[in-house]
């Protein structure tokens, strides 16, 4: 008699990939950082970066097709993916616009880079024990928040230096900086809360 052999399917590590799209947000991060503190070439990182965290998102979201089990919910891997490469996208618009308009980012944006550097830290330290250490992995998601009131403190106070700017070109401009760097704390802070909900749900 011959005996059936049942195979499950290979199961990727989804939360590997999720940590490798989070390595290249984080490269990309230290370059606008860079970028914002007067190292215009950075740019082009930047760029460079946003390009290879699209590839990683996209190599996440093939795998959880593919994936019989998954560590946490796929929703959640999709939300997290998604919103780890807005962060990315983000502050590539922020150049890009920058760029366009010929206006050089000044010392708030720079304070807001460096900021949202230690906010990205936090959250890859979340992801790190994500499925493993629900306390820790909350733990750090309220650290990249905490990191982002910060940030959005900083854009407030950058906001507040503009009513002595005279020229009314630059100060739209910058303002929209501004607004724009507050975008990006946003997506940090949707993805520290996502963090926070997948450990609810395993709990």
């Amino acid at each position: 008699m011959t005996r059936k052999r049942w195979f499950l399917p290979e199961t990727p590590d989804v939360l590997g990939m999720l940590r490798r799209q989070m390595a290249v947000t984080i490269d990309g991060v230290d370059a606008f950082a860079r970028w914002a503190g007067g190292d215009a070439a950075a740019a082009q990182a930047v760029r460079d970066a946003e390009h290879q965290g699209d590839l990683a998102k996209r190599d996440l979201l093939s795998a959880l097709r593919e994936a019989f089990v998954t560590p946490i919910e796929p929703e959640d891997l999709f939300a997290l993916s998604r919103g780890i490469d807005r962060i990315l996208n983000y502050a590539t618009d922020l150049v890009e616009e920058s760029e366009a308009m010929a206006s050089p980012p000044d010392e708030g944006i720079a304070t807001i880079a460096g900021l949202l550097c230690d906010a990205v830290r936090h959250l890859d330290d979340a992801l790190s024990k994500l499925g493993t250490d629900g306390d820790h992995a909350t733990a750090s998601a309220d650290a990249a928040i905490a990191a982002q009131h910060q940030l959005e403190t900083a854009c407030y106070a950058g906001m507040v230096g503009l009513l002595g700017v005279e020229d009314r070109t630059e100060r739209i401009t910058r303002r929209e900086l501004y607004r724009r760097s507050s975008r990006i704390g946003e997506a940090v802070v949707d993805v520290a809360e996502r963090v926070v909900y997948a450990v609810v749900k395993q709990s």
